[in-house]
This record gives C-alpha cells, sequence and structure tokens, in this order.
C-alpha cells in the first residue's frame, strides 16, 4: 500500500465513523457554486457576498497581471543598472500575482476559473489593445 493511502486510511479511521473532523472535499473537477476555498483556509467561507469579493479580487489580480506584462517604466537615458532592478522587481511582482490567480483557479470553482478569464481578457483589452499602443494614431 502506498505512502498517501496509508494516511488516508489513517485520518478516515481515527475517528472510530470514517470520517474525519477536519476532512474537507477536494474537487478534482470543475464545479459551479458559492462554498469555495480560495487561496487561503476559510476564506472566502460560505456567505454568497464573500464569494463575490473574492470573485472580485480574482479578476482584480488577473487585470494587474496584464496591466504589469505590458509595463514599461524605465525611461530612456536613466540608469541601466537601476532601471534593471526596477524592472526585476516589477517582473517579480507580475510572477507571484500569476502565481496567485493560478493558485485560485486550481480551487476548480467554475466561478474563479471565469473571473480569471474574464480578468486577463480585460487587462488585455485595456493595456495591450489599441487604446494603450504607442506610436499608432489610428
Amino acid at each position: 500500500m502506498s505512502p498517501i493511502a496509508v494516511a488516508i486510511r489513517h485520518n478516515y479511521s481515527n475517528t472510530g465513523n470514517g470520517t474525519h473532523p477536519h476532512h474537507k472535499i477536494l474537487h478534482t473537477a470543475f464545479y459551479w457554486g458559492t462554498e469555495a476555498e480560495i487561496l487561503f483556509p476559510g476564506w472566502p467561507g460560505k456567505s454568497p457576498g464573500m464569494y463575490a469579493l473574492a470573485l472580485v479580487f480574482v479578476f482584480t489580480l488577473a487585470v494587474l497581471v496584464e496591466g504589469l506584462s505590458h509595463c514599461t517604466v524605465v525611461k530612456p537615458g536613466s540608469n541601466r543598472v537601476a532601471g534593471g532592478f526596477f524592472q526585476t522587481g516589477i517582473f517579480a511582482v507580475r510572477a507571484g500575482l500569476a502565481y496567485m490567480v493560478m493558485l485560485a483557479v486550481m480551487s476548480y470553482n467554475a466561478g474563479v476559473f471565469l473571473a480569471a478569464v474574464a480578468g486577463h481578457a480585460v487587462g488585455f483589452a485595456v493595456f495591450r489593445s489599441f487604446g494603450f499602443r504607442r506610436g499608432s494614431d489610428s
């Protein structure tokens, strides 16, 4: 028997009734519902309002990832070393936010998935599409 199977069997047999008091259902396929656990233990909880806030949070994170992907704040002629460190910092923040969006999507909640995709789409439309193109008048 594998170590994982032993651990699972141990957890179910500890209480005598076949369930562990802290056992949580881990979804392995997309599901709809407001009872999700996103990013942090117990968050957003069972409140539909908190679930909506979590969706807004994931949406905002995805928009920020797209914004930081397009961010070029180092001006030509500035100190190259300082500019390089600043761009590296921006990259690190963007990567961290992107991983947070990925972890939120890994909750397998369909609403969270749609909020992440919509956030990336809106961020792309705002920061990379026609509205923010430099040097084009069309």
